[in-house]
């Protein structure tokens, strides 16, 4: 399995979805790199040669902001959003949806399992 980044790209696809493993790099951005340093991008991973691994480690380095990186400040900008107390960052704060999606049915993603309510039983007269 070739390494780069510090993930191990699957060996059995093509190089194209293989960089798709690095987070941060998605198929239009794969595709770019692939055709900025004139790769083959229907060529297996296991098929391509160490140097090619190198200048596109080095490529993908220096033009995005991938893996740690990419995920800590995404992290700083919700954490930001949190301190300044905007709408945003107070549902990010509360566990529930950011985008404006309705939360009365269908928002089991960002609420987690169902919890139960007890029946409050009516007094009669």
């Amino acid at each position: 399995m070739p390494r780069i980044l510090g993930v191990d790209i699957p060996n059995d696809k093509s190089i194209w979805v293989s960089l798709t493993y690095i987070y941060g790099v998605g198929v239009t951005s794969s595709r770019k790199v692939l055709a900025e340093l004139q790769i083959d991008p229907s060529m297996k991973a296991r098929d391509v040669g160490e140097e090619e691994l190198a200048r596109l480690a080095a490529y993908i380095e220096t033009n995005f902001s991938v893996e740690g990186q990419l995920r800590r400040q995404r992290m700083q900008d919700i954490g930001r959003l949190k301190d300044i107390g905007c709408y945003r960052g107070l549902r990010h704060r509360r566990g529930l949806p950011v985008r404006g999606q309705r939360t009365r049915c269908n928002a089991r993603t960002r609420k987690g399992p169902k919890k139960t309510i007890a029946n409050k039983k009516i007094a009669r007269k």
